[in-house]
């Protein structure tokens, strides 16, 4: 709602201002030069980019317009299923997630928690790596060297799209200035004809300039952003069960480390170790 609200001042702020001061808003309409700008662009994205990749940018730019899913009640099924999975570990030993971890989909522990395990991204990095923890005897630094490494290449994967969209974004105005000199062309083939008509051709083939800029600075570099933003916030999820399962492996009781995991998370709707305490007294309470 957001994203769409400043979309609205955006428009409504270029385009009142041109009216304002005497512009005609049928002015805009030019296709040939939206064909052209938003042609090429399209067409410089399919050149650049791999099908997984344009695949995921449709996705996260979805996700930037979406309501915000890492909400609080997000990060308290995300902290208590470690919490679980770690407490299992205490009682049965490293075996005793095999049910769960193998198939996390049929687990009813993870079931639990719906909100984790409809995300694939994050089912997948837990359960393969509590499987590591199980396939063998490994050191919190042996462990966090390899989640470090994990996490960068995630991180990697994800930022693709959004530096796709802004390098795009980068060239829009100079797909705007090719429309503009193909008006000027079109303009200079009737240089024989009346000073209106002239004036009307310069000033459609001026249009695409201001649309290559518009869509650049007020359009595509914005959202690129949003997306960059959007994808950092979902890392901090990963980096948040690095952190945990580090903590576990260095011998911290399950309590802290999971508080250990709480304080990576975003401030914005980060528990406090009070409510966390909360949430595993209740947990307690319920079995």
């Amino acid at each position: 709602m957001q994203k769409l609200l400043g979309l609205l001042v955006v428009l409504g702020c270029v385009i009142g201002g041109y009216v304002m001061s005497g512009g005609h808003i049928a002015s805009f309409w030019q296709p040939g030069e939206l064909l052209i700008i938003l042609g090429a662009g399209c067409g410089a994205m399919i050149i650049a980019n791999p099908r997984h990749v344009l695949k995921a940018m449709w996705v996260q730019i979805r996700a930037a317009f979406s309501k915000d899913g890492q909400n609080s009640e997000f990060q308290q099924q995300l902290l208590m299923l470690m919490y679980e999975l770690l407490e299992l570990i205490q009682d049965g030993g490293l075996k005793a997630l095999d049910e769960h971890i193998e198939v996390p989909e049929n687990s009813g522990l993870f079931k639990k928690y719906p909100l984790i395990l409809k995300d694939s991204g994050f089912i997948t990095f837990i359960s393969d790596n509590f499987r590591l923890m199980a396939m063998g005897k490994i050191n919190e630094h042996e462990m966090e060297g390899i989640l470090e490494a994990e996490i960068d290449a995630i991180e990697e994967e994800l930022m693709v799209p959004s530096r796709s969209l802004q390098r795009t974004a980068e060239a829009m105005p100079g797909f705007g200035i090719c429309a503009a000199v193909l008006g000027i062309i079109i303009t200079m083939q009737a240089i024989d004809g009346s000073i209106a008509l002239i004036g009307l051709k310069v000033a459609a083939a001026l249009v695409g300039t201001f649309l290559g800029v518009f869509f650049c600075y007020c359009l595509m570099d914005p959202l690129a952003n949003a997306m960059e933003q959007c994808m950092k916030k979902r890392m901090t999820v990963f980096t948040s069960i690095r952190t945990v399962l580090v903590n576990h492996v260095a011998g911290k009781p399950t309590l802290l480390a999971v508080d250990a995991g709480r304080k990576m998370l975003p401030l914005e709707n980060k528990p406090t170790f009070a409510t966390l305490d909360g949430w595993v007294n209740d947990l307690i309470e319920r079995e």
